[in-house]
């Protein structure tokens, strides 16, 4: 986030109300059907399916999450390209999806998806690379 003559970073508007719900420990399929535009709750749904070995029920939780994050960060001026900082909550969601697409098109044998969400994740912010384990 150095370059001076690049674009701003992109930061996607709160959700309130959602987040609140899985602050308190509501489950991401309740939240996701109340807020379907919320990437976070996609993500959750999309990492317990990792996590429990569901890799192509992941998949779809968080192509999901993914593709509303897009719709949310152009929505907010993004062009494509240019950071998407890990440090702003609202967009964990959308960079938490991204995540979990790259690592279960991995585990389905997805090299190019897999190569593609690896490198968008990093060109969004390192920082969410690192704390999502895929770099």
């Amino acid at each position: 986030m150095t370059n001076l003559l690049g674009p701003q970073p992109t930061h996607l508007p709160e959700h309130t109300a959602a987040q609140a719900a899985l602050d308190a420990g509501t489950d991401p399929a309740a939240v996701a059907a109340e807020h379907p535009d919320y990437s976070e709750a996609w993500a959750a749904l999309a990492e317990k399916a990792l996590e429990a070995g569901e890799t192509v029920a992941a998949y779809a939780y968080a192509r999901t999450g993914y593709h509303r994050g897009l719709d949310q960060l152009r929505r907010a001026g993004w062009k494509g390209h240019g950071p998407v900082p890990w440090s702003h909550r609202p967009n964990q969601g959308f960079l938490r999806s991204l995540a979990v697409l790259g690592k279960a098109a991995g585990k389905i044998g997805e090299t190019e998806e897999y190569d593609r969400c690896k490198t968008f994740l990093a060109d969004s912010d390192p920082a969410a690379a690192e704390a999502t384990g895929l770099k």
